[in-house]
């Protein structure tokens, strides 16, 4: 293991959020306050509660997920991006660093800087609504496992791309509508027939759900089907990955 290549391309990631400080951490936390203003401390108070939860609490989990999907999904997609665009992707492939070692040093930065982030926004989420966290050993799994899986897949999209408009495609067309219909906001269980069995379809409904029975002990499904159904798309990221470097798609064209 090339631990020296690792911590090159981790640390080169690091420091270019420590750069960009305002748009990688900053934005992101201004615009989920803005909701937790709005949907928490607003609209929440005066809104029923969904399983004794508020709903300014019960959309903390939510809000959260959504914050590290796009984040971990941009940050590993524009990590590996700029290397191809730039053409030093070929300095990166000619070196004796694996593919391994490489996704590491990518895909451990981006999950480094969701993680920071979810963690931000769940200290402010205090400053507008109470909540509480029954599973915390659970929350910080989930948290781990969901930013290191969709930072894999954000390195797929930032391989496949060959344009900046194309690293938006799927976060923006994609990720965004699943994130919003897939219980952020509400429970599955509110949705009429056949929605709420159509919505067992959304790969984020599970996220959501896991996260937030961390939390409160609620969920739409059950954690350990959440649990699964994320570690499985890990592991298909993973062997996409691996079909990448091994036929060089999209890298040495």
């Amino acid at each position: 293991m090339n631990v020296h290549a690792i911590k090159a391309i981790y640390r080169f990631e690091m420091a270019r959020t420590f750069r960009t400080l305002m748009q990688s951490i900053a934005s992101p936390v201004l615009s989920t306050s803005l909701y937790f203003i709005v949907f928490g401390a607003a609209i929440g108070s005066r809104m029923v509660a969904i399983d004794g939860v508020s709903y300014g609490a019960f959309i903390i989990p939510g809000l959260i997920m959504l914050s590290l999907l796009t984040e971990s999904i941009s940050n590993a997609s524009f990590g590996i991006y700029m290397p191809k665009w730039a053409g030093t992707i070929y300095e990166l492939l000619s070196a004796p660093v694996s593919w391994l070692e490489t996704v590491l040093g990518y895909v451990g930065a981006a999950a480094t800087k969701s993680i920071i982030l979810g963690v931000i926004i769940l200290i402010t989420a205090r400053l507008f609504v109470d909540y509480s966290i029954a599973h915390p050993l659970v929350m910080i799994g989930f948290l781990f496992l969901t930013a290191v899986t969709f930072s894999l897949f954000g390195f797929v999209i930032g391989v496949w791309a060959d344009s900046f408009e194309k690293l938006q495609i799927i976060p923006m067309m994609v990720v965004m509508p699943l994130t919003f219909l897939g219980g952020s906001f509400y429970s599955i269980d509110m949705l009429p027939d056949p929605w709420d069995k159509i919505a067992l379809f959304n790969p984020v409904v599970y996220l959501v759900s896991g996260f937030r029975w961390s939390f409160y002990g609620i969920s739409d499904v059950g954690v350990g089907i959440s649990f699964a159904a994320t570690l499985g798309f890990m592991l298909a990221c993973l062997a996409i990955i691996w079909t990448i470097f091994r036929t060089g798609w999209k890298l040495k064209t």
